[in-house]
């Protein structure tokens, strides 16, 4: 398994259209065989700040399954005007959890 994060500045005038376009967007990632889950969160202390951690079943999964399918470019174009916010996107190992 491979955890994506994508850690996002959201101006507060666009947050709403934000958490809109990931409820839309996050129904392509259902239906992706490999998003094993996923979820977005919002700062408590910097309400603008936003993250998305999808955990996908493989880095090849997630970059040729995911990426060069159609339910990607459904998903892309819903969270596309937020690209220029996004402060990391990066993939990670899990070393430790409560699972």
């Amino acid at each position: 398994m491979v955890v994506e994060i994508i850690r996002y500045d959201i101006a507060p005038e666009s947050a709403k259209q934000f958490i809109t376009a990931y409820t839309e967007a996050g129904t392509y990632l259902d239906r992706s065989t490999h998003c094993l889950s996923y979820e977005v969160i919002k700062g408590i202390e910097e309400a603008n700040h936003f993250i998305v951690r999808i955990e996908w079943d493989s880095m090849e999964g997630h970059m040729q399954g995911f990426r060069t399918s159609s339910d990607f470019q459904h998903f892309f174009s819903l969270v596309k005007p937020f690209f220029n916010a996004i402060l990391e996107m990066k993939h990670y190992s899990v070393i430790a959890n409560s699972r």
